[in-house]
């Protein structure tokens, strides 16, 4: 099976310029990226599913928006991803901490549906950015400027005030 779509899924709480930047690099390699953006309420969010998509689309707004599908789901991935007849993830990886955690996931999926996983790696300078991060230093309203998206960090500060 050959394919011009993958999907990236997370919880994007919220989404970073990391998580932008696997996303360029997947259109990179493919022709359309669904941004697949997981309900998760076992991770308690800190934004809700809605203004977690609103945040991607409007982040994207700048580049290729048109080749970005931002989508929510909830349940297995592989099931999600049957709606968009892929078996490509892209997952991105910053240490090996993340690595050894992503390898057990992308098993699994391979074993429900025989689903692959592409591992990508962020950009140098944005290597360190989490989604933790960047709310423990929104929560004591530190820059968020070169960690998010214009938009991300008004409702960041929104959260915060």
């Amino acid at each position: 099976m050959i394919t011009k779509l993958c999907v990236y899924p997370g919880t994007f709480d919220p989404v970073h310029y990391g998580h932008l930047d696997i996303v360029k690099r997947a259109l990179n390699i493919f022709e359309y990226v669904v941004v697949a953006i997981a309900k998760n309420p076992k991770k308690k969010p800190l934004f809700s599913v809605e203004e977690r998509v609103e945040m991607f689309r409007e982040s994207v707004r700048d580049f290729g928006a048109e080749r970005v599908i931002i989508e929510p789901f909830d349940g297995l991935l592989v099931n999600f991803m049957k709606k968009y007849n892929t078996k490509i993830i892209v997952r991105g990886v910053r240490l090996f901490t993340d690595f050894e955690y992503e390898l057990q996931i992308a098993m699994t999926n391979y074993n429900l549906d025989k689903v692959e996983t592409l591992f990508l790696m962020p950009s140098q300078e944005l290597i360190h950015i989490s989604s933790s991060i960047v709310k423990d230093v929104a929560s004591h309203h530190g820059d968020l400027s070169k960690m998010v998206h214009p938009f991300v960090e008004k409702k960041l500060e929104e959260k915060f005030i």
